[in-house]
């Protein structure tokens, strides 16, 4: 295997290995960048709010004015294969909420965004009839169980955004 090969391949096992903080890397990047872009806008009364458990379909909070987003952030390598996500139920319940697929180059800079929800106020796109999700690892018995709460949202029900600038306004309307 040439250098290039060879590193490309630690690339991708260093994103499968340590996925979760990947994860979490990319959502204080993210987190930063919305604040920052507030900020230039002259917007400094935002709060910002983590999940430490997600039983509500949510990894975020985040407010501005009478707007009170509740975040269910996924996050994949551009190139990758995933052509889906899943997203919990209980999600329908908030009353802004969204899912933001961010997709991050190896080194984790943003590529794009993908987003699925509607403007703020409205609550998230009706998610039920969508196919059920199955657990991605199997139990002692070898068998992938059904999770009935949650649903697999297809990459093509998302709406591809360019740049941090639009998720703005997307999830505090045009500020």
């Amino acid at each position: 295997m040439d250098e290039e090969a060879s590193q490309s391949a630690d690339g991708i096992a260093q994103h499968a290995v340590h996925s979760v903080f990947r994860e979490r890397i990319v959502e204080h990047l993210f987190i930063g960048g919305v604040l920052q872009l507030l900020w230039q806008r002259g917007i400094t009364d935002v709060e910002v709010l983590r999940s430490e458990f997600d039983a509500g379909g949510y990894d975020l909070v985040m407010s501005y004015g009478e707007t009170v987003r509740h975040i269910q952030l996924k996050v994949s390598v551009a190139g990758g294969k995933r052509t889906s996500v899943t997203a919990s139920l209980n999600l329908m319940r908030k009353s802004s909420g969204c899912i933001l697929w961010i997709v991050v180059t190896p080194k984790l800079d943003f590529e794009s965004f993908l987003w699925f929800g509607k403007p703020p106020g409205q609550p998230l796109p009706d998610i039920r009839e969508m196919k059920v999700a199955i657990h991605t690892k199997a139990n002692a018995s070898g068998v992938k169980l059904m999770r009935p709460n949650q649903r697999s949202i297809p990459r093509s029900a998302f709406v591809r955004v360019g740049a941090l600038g639009e998720v703005v306004d997307r999830l505090f309307g045009v500020v």
